[in-house]
């Protein structure tokens, strides 16, 4: 069989993403939505299952050889093709009303992530990236574009930074470290989940960091901000999404900053 080529599976990742945001914007703020308490003490909505099994079905009809990593139903298969899915990113959000939610689908081939897709339909945003085709943005449901490309701020004073919560810097005994970080920063935000790494990837924030982070979490994001110029690696410094934590940058922040946020 021939494998399909990257631009069929980010043409296929769009169409997924297309059909998932119908189906969650259905179910935001919906108000028979069922929420339930996952073994680590997280919320889980039938609309992140639901959303998951389009994915999975539309995965089994298109590219059945392949395997899959979902945050809800783990893994399926055995492939170095792997698809890696975050039906809802921001579920406390969604389950809130907050329309700061997103679908993430990525495609691993080796443990390597070679394209990303972001849908966030409550903030009619879509990102996607597929290795050597650049970064970008568009509106779903329009042809209208733009590549994205990172900013080219080179100094921490200059800088502004998004570091998700506290209480996670807190629970990894990095929070002084953090807080010394935010107080040498020009601006500082908790933007969250998916949306501080698309802004690094927009050039609207210089960098973006997390301490403790899911494969299914990242997968996507790698792609975007490393097409879009930037630079994506745990806060150790390892590249990629294989750390559990992340630190993305605009890539001339990237070293200043680790020394701050490394946990060892």
């Amino acid at each position: 069989m021939v494998s399909p080529s990257l631009r069929d599976d980010l043409e296929l990742a769009l169409r997924m993403a297309d059909v998932v945001d119908a189906f969650t914007l259905e179910r935001f703020g919906a108000n028979d939505l069922k929420v339930d308490t996952k073994p680590d003490m997280t919320p889980v909505s039938d609309a992140d299952r639901g959303a998951e099994r389009l994915i999975l079905d539309l995965l089994q009809a298109e590219r059945p050889e392949d395997s899959v990593l979902g945050e809800e139903f783990g893994v399926h298969g055995s492939s170095a093709r792997r698809w890696v899915i975050d039906p809802i990113d921001g579920t406390k959000n969604f389950v809130r009303r907050v329309p700061v939610w997103a679908t993430l689908i990525s495609l691993m081939v080796d443990d390597e992530p070679v394209l990303g897709v972001v849908s966030a339909p409550a903030l009619a945003r879509r990102w996607y990236a597929a290795s050597g085709e650049g970064a970008w943005v568009r509106e779903p449901g329009t042809d209208d574009t733009r590549r994205l490309s990172v900013s080219q701020v080179g100094s921490l004073s200059d800088a502004s930074l998004s570091y998700a919560s506290l209480d996670g810097w807190q629970q990894v005994d990095k929070l002084p470290n953090l807080l010394e970080l935010l107080s040498a920063a020009w601006r500082t935000r908790a933007y969250g989940d998916f949306l501080s790494y698309m802004f690094v990837a927009e050039g609207a924030v210089d960098a973006a960091f997390e301490p403790e982070l899911e494969l299914y979490d990242m997968a996507a994001l790698v792609p975007i901000v490393r097409e879009a110029g930037g630079r994506f690696t745990s806060v150790e410094g390892l590249e990629g999404c294989a750390g559990g934590n992340a630190l993305a940058s605009n890539g001339l922040l990237h070293e200043q900053i680790l020394p701050f946020i490394s946990t060892r």
